[in-house]
């Protein structure tokens, strides 16, 4: 991957606030995954590979199934061609090691001491729609936030979002985080990825926004069609020149290699619309 400059002032470009959601290589290999997700086959394709693929500049690196363990040198090390990554502090829900209070901010912390380009801190897979509940309290994520904030490089504390959020209420944890991540899980999700945002936005005024572009349809298990990757990829495209969001994620290199239309759709979007900048 090229090296990417820091971040423009006034000109940054739309290929500029697109982002990879980075899992450790083969990820979702296992045959257990495999067949809940109904994939095609395994993947081999590592964060840097697919976001070079891609051409995207940022990282998300993100702990699932309890991998990467701290310490986190040896994979920073690999992400310093990227122009901001943001670590897990905690990961997604197989990630049993950050359940009953514990997380990898310190390490968060240690990273982005070590590596200039570590930016922020990211909760995976926060909310718990089936409990109406959270994995870390608003008080936990506060203080989350103020260590952030306070390191020699402030950074920024990012959540994960879907619309089963919408179902209860969880404003106290919103108004903690800096960074609203926001993810339509199915297909039914997507069809209102529209309404979906202007909600989000609304109930978070103050708070930067990206939207979570998935290649492949996890909630309903079945690849995404070429009409909605096109469709949302535009719907991203407009929001972020209006100044609605502040980038896309893209998830994510684990699915890479499986021979999904997707993948191609992204690659060529940016090479068409990539440079594109806003007013």
């Amino acid at each position: 991957m090229k090296k990417y400059s820091k971040v423009r002032k006034n000109m940054a470009c739309f290929r500029d606030d697109f982002w990879i959601w980075g899992h450790d290589a083969g990820a979702y290999n296992p045959e257990k995954i495999q067949k809940l997700w109904r994939f095609s086959g395994p993947s081999s394709v590592s964060p840097e590979d697919g976001a070079r693929e891609l051409g995207i500049p940022n990282c998300c690196r993100v702990v699932f199934d309890g991998k990467p363990r701290p310490p986190f040198d040896g994979e920073s090390a690999k992400l310093t061609s990227f122009r901001q990554v943001v670590w897990s502090v905690i990961g997604d829900t197989s990630s049993l090691c950050n359940n009953g209070g514990a997380d990898d901010l310190d390490e968060v912390l240690r990273q982005a001491a070590k590596f200039p380009n570590v930016t922020g801190g990211i909760l995976d897979d926060l909310f718990c729609a089936e409990t109406k509940s959270a994995r870390v309290t608003p008080e936990r994520m506060r203080e989350m936030a103020a260590k952030l904030h306070a390191a020699e490089r402030p950074m920024k504390l990012w959540i994960v979002c879907y619309p089963a959020l919408f179902g209860f209420d969880c404003s106290a944890h919103l108004l903690a985080a800096d960074v609203i991540t926001f993810w339509q899980w199915t297909g039914e999700d997507l069809a209102h990825a529209a309404e979906n945002l202007d909600r989000i936005i609304a109930m978070t005024p103050g708070k930067q926004h990206y939207a979570g572009c998935y290649l492949y349809n996890f909630g309903d298990m079945c690849p995404l069609s070429d009409e909605e990757m096109y469709s949302q990829l535009e719907l991203y495209r407009r929001l972020w020149r209006e100044k609605r969001i502040d980038g896309v994620i893209v998830c994510t290199n684990a699915v890479m290699g499986m021979g999904l239309n997707s993948q191609k759709i992204v690659r060529d979007y940016l090479v068409q619309h990539g440079d594109e900048v806003r007013d």
